[in-house]
């Protein structure tokens, strides 16, 4: 086949026949996440938070984006509620899923926790619960459905886990009255990890990747755009003039999660329009923007 060739290339984005847990996913980026891997041709999508209410919720939205006619499967959106920070909650969301699976091909790690707080007065709690869920609730999720991610993965075809972590990992976060020290700290650990499993899993046909949004105007982030500075505000900072939207989530999503990805492994990538650049820019009095 000459590089002109390309394999299938209408198949190359398509999801069809994929298993797929999202952690965090009834709402959100998560929801946006799951949107696009139903969309894309995914065949089950299991929606995972802690409140069983708002996982149906969930996926009653996301199941009525599908005509009946268009899938062998009669749910392609399954509530799973599970609290994904405690060990015992995890190994209870991979029993619900072997259910109704032997195998998983997709693994959005999504689900995390902020809390904002002066650096003098942070409690030590808040700091204990953001790690425990951002960082030791990814690891331990992971390592439980490594048995479901591996059962049909193959070389050409490796299954994924995408983590999602934050652009206030990769640079600095929110500082002062409102400072988020323990999730940037949560989110930079989690890419690290993300860039040792990469290695780990990779021999066992398994690619780990995290993605790093910058904000979106989501329940977990509308609190913190209004106490530093508005939407319109950062908005305005954003070298594209505007915050992230459901696509731009959704397509970096897919293009991890489908054969288009198949060869990125240990990336992290930033999914915010330049902002975290424009911020050291705007260190510079003579910059403009």
């Amino acid at each position: 086949m000459s590089d002109a060739q390309l394999r299938d290339f209408p198949s190359l984005f398509s999801l069809k026949g994929k298993v797929a847990i999202v952690t965090g996913g009834s709402r959100g980026l998560g929801l946006s996440a799951a949107s696009a891997l139903i969309q894309a041709g995914a065949e089950k999508v299991f929606i995972s938070s802690r409140k069983q209410a708002a996982c149906e919720s969930a996926c009653k939205t996301l199941n009525a984006l599908i005509p009946p006619s268009s899938s062998s499967s009669p749910v392609v959106a399954i509530p799973i509620p599970a609290d994904s920070s405690t060990l015992e909650g995890i190994r209870h969301l991979i029993s619900e899923v072997q259910k109704h699976t032997s195998h998983v091909d997709i693994l959005l790690a999504n689900a995390g926790a902020t809390w904002g707080a002066p650096f003098d007065s942070h409690p030590d709690a808040a700091f204990a619960k953001v790690m425990d869920l951002n960082v030791r609730g990814v690891f331990n999720l992971i390592r439980e459905a490594m048995p479901l991610l591996t059962k049909r993965a193959t070389r050409a075809d490796p299954s994924r886990v995408i983590i999602t972590s934050s652009v206030a990992g990769l640079g600095i976060g929110t500082l002062g009255e409102n400072g988020t020290y323990g999730y940037s700290a949560s989110k930079a650990a989690v890419l690290h990890l993300g860039k040792n499993l990469a290695v780990e899993l990779g021999p066992r046909h398994v690619t780990v990747n995290s993605i790093c949004p910058g904000f979106f105007p989501s329940k977990m982030s509308l609190g913190l755009l209004e106490k530093t500075g508005g939407l319109e505000g950062h908005a305005s900072a954003n070298p594209l003039g505007r915050l992230g939207e459901p696509e731009d989530i959704a397509g970096v999503v897919v293009y991890l999660a489908s054969r288009a990805g198949a060869y990125v492994n240990g990336v992290a990538v930033a999914v915010d329009g330049g902002a975290l650049l424009a911020r050291g820019a705007l260190m510079n009095p003579g910059a403009k923007l």
